[in-house]
């Protein structure tokens, strides 16, 4: 009776963990087809990201609050450089080099190339942390960067320029950028906790994005059509602040590992959504390519949550 019991109360909590980690994935994706459309109205990158983290600063702050009050022990110098670095890195680095990918190749896929974080992560670890790359790892990293090779074909074939080179090449190293934090990230929650760690990471980011616009930019780049304010006002809410706290909520409920394999439904939807928002074509290479990332991907997951059984 106690064992029904138990598992009628959890049924709801997984089932809400996994609309949880489906809307963080979409909030996630959505990010890019936002950062397109105010691309039309001719704004740079250093504007909009300063724009999207000034408007997410304000709920990071509530948060760091809020979780000040929880945490009595203040952070030593360590885990103040810790913050600072990865926050820089992970946060700051890797969305300004996105953002500015953004301006030469579709939506489609610069949501593809994100996504081989989960690749790039286990060659770090493997060489920071001299662990061994298994022959399914291999053969998982050879069909995700096959996918994006296809997909890159697709983009050169629509615009025949070096353009999408850039692109690629600066997505390539944002997700390197990210992939490096994750690497970082791992020993810093443990000894921060995952809430304060965000809270506190992503204010130095906003804080980074904010200065950076203070110092290239005159205020004048602030006179924008309110289009380009109402689009980082979503940004910052749907795609960064929600989808953050929505994912933390999933992996309580159903489990890290879930919930990464669920997150491989965003590839999908930014390149449906690109179709829907952006006029962006969908082709055959591109569907092929999508699911050779996505084999890849789930292939990486499931092996790195069987290593930690």
């Amino acid at each position: 009776m106690a064992n029904q019991t138990r598992t009628t109360f959890a049924q709801p909590d997984v089932f809400l963990g996994v609309i949880f980690a489906l809307l963080a994935a979409v909030g996630f994706s959505a990010k890019a087809i936002l950062v397109k459309l105010a691309y039309f109205d001719r704004v740079d990158a250093v504007t909009l990201l300063a724009l999207r983290m000034a408007f997410s600063a304000p709920f990071f702050i509530g948060v760091a609050l809020w979780v000040r009050h929880r945490h009595a022990e203040p952070l030593n110098a360590h885990d103040r450089l810790l913050v600072l670095g990865l926050g820089l890195v992970g946060y700051y680095l890797a969305s300004y080099l996105d953002f500015l990918g953004l301006q030469y190749i579709s939506a489609g896929l610069e949501r593809l190339i994100l996504f081989l974080y989960p690749t790039m992560t286990v060659i770090l670890a493997a060489v920071v942390f001299k662990r061994r790359i298994t022959t399914k790892i291999i053969a998982a990293m050879a069909l995700s960067y096959a996918g994006i090779g296809l997909v890159f074909l697709h983009d050169v074939g629509i615009n025949k320029s070096d353009a999408v080179m850039m692109g690629v090449a600066l997505v390539f190293a944002s997700t390197l950028s990210y992939s490096i934090y994750l690497v970082g990230a791992g020993h810093a929650i443990a000894r921060i906790g995952a809430l304060r760690f965000t809270a506190y990471a992503s204010l130095v980011a906003s804080a980074a994005c904010v200065l950076q616009f203070a110092v290239a930019r005159p205020l004048s780049a602030l006179d924008l059509p309110p289009r380009v304010y109402e689009l980082s006002i979503a940004m910052a809410i749907f795609s960064t602040v929600l989808p953050v706290f929505l994912l933390s909520f999933a992996i309580r409920r159903i489990g890290s590992g879930s919930a990464s394999l669920i997150g491989t439904v965003g590839p999908v939807s930014t390149i449906y959504m690109g179709y829907v928002f952006l006029g962006e074509s969908i082709s055959l290479l591109q569907i092929s390519g999508s699911l050779l990332v996505l084999a890849g991907v789930l292939l990486v997951s499931l092996s790195s949550k069987n290593e930690t059984r």
